[in-house]
């Protein structure tokens, strides 16, 4: 099970967000290629970067940030969500280097531009389903829609997508453990593999995720964990992948 490192980006800062509410935020540094530097000093073989103001804004906002990093390290698999809208922005992040592009408000509002997305650049699309209360949250989590994630997971593991990212915004830097039921359930319903989001604080947490790998889950995403240091990223990325 790959454990990967968050950066959120916020005004070109690396922060964190408290479920989701961009008012919430803690600052973790202002530069994110020595961020990247730490995580892949430690064995990170993936990255998660997230574009929180083009989530919000539905464009991008930080893609000149995100292209630093990337041409920083150009070996490590980098996968990039927030304000995802359209396949000149899928094209432009995967030109620069970007290893997979995550539809998110886009594929809830048209879940057909998620078919012609993983049509047109095959192996490099993932769908992000972030989840409050039962139900699919848009626009950088500040709007719940009435879709059910596991119903809309079991139609996007049918266009082709690499795989499904799944956040219990509640969790989401809460430090309160994942959501381990509801993305187990979610993982057995689907056919494609799940990466799990939000919660992770400890070693026994990542774990508990691990054991539950078999059923579909390939990796877990951890952030504020890891930044706070009540989870030490080398050693639970080594104990998650033996």
């Amino acid at each position: 099970m790959l454990l990967i490192p968050a950066i959120d980006l916020k005004g070109g800062n690396c922060v964190r967000l408290r479920q989701g509410r961009m008012d919430e935020d803690t600052v973790f540094s202002d530069d994110p290629i020595a961020t990247a530097q730490r995580w892949v000093d430690a064995g990170a073989k993936r990255l998660h970067v997230v574009d929180l103001d083009g989530a919000v804004q539905g464009t991008p906002v930080n893609a000149r940030v995100i292209g630093a990093i990337v041409e920083a390290f150009p070996d490590l698999e980098i996968q990039v969500g927030g304000g995802i809208r359209s396949e000149e922005q899928i094209d432009a992040y995967l030109q620069a280097g970007v290893r997979y592009v995550i539809i998110g408000t886009q594929a809830v509002r048209n879940p057909g531009f998620v078919t012609d997305a993983a049509l047109a650049f095959p192996g490099h699309i993932m769908v992000g389903l972030d989840a409050r209360d039962g139900k699919v949250a848009t626009e950088g989590w500040s709007k719940l829609s009435r879709h059910d994630p596991i119903d809309l997971a079991r139609h996007f593991a049918q266009e082709g997508i690499e795989a499904i990212i799944y956040t219990d915004i509640s969790r989401d830097g809460m430090l309160s453990g994942p959501n381990i039921e509801a993305t187990r359930a979610l993982a057995q319903a689907v056919r494609v593999p799940v990466i799990a989001s939000g919660g992770i604080a400890n070693l026994e947490q990542v774990m508990a995720l691990k054991a539950v790998e078999e059923d579909g889950i390939i990796g877990a995403i951890t952030g504020r964990a890891i930044y706070e240091g009540t989870l030490d990223f080398a050693q639970a990325r080594a104990l998650a992948e033996a």
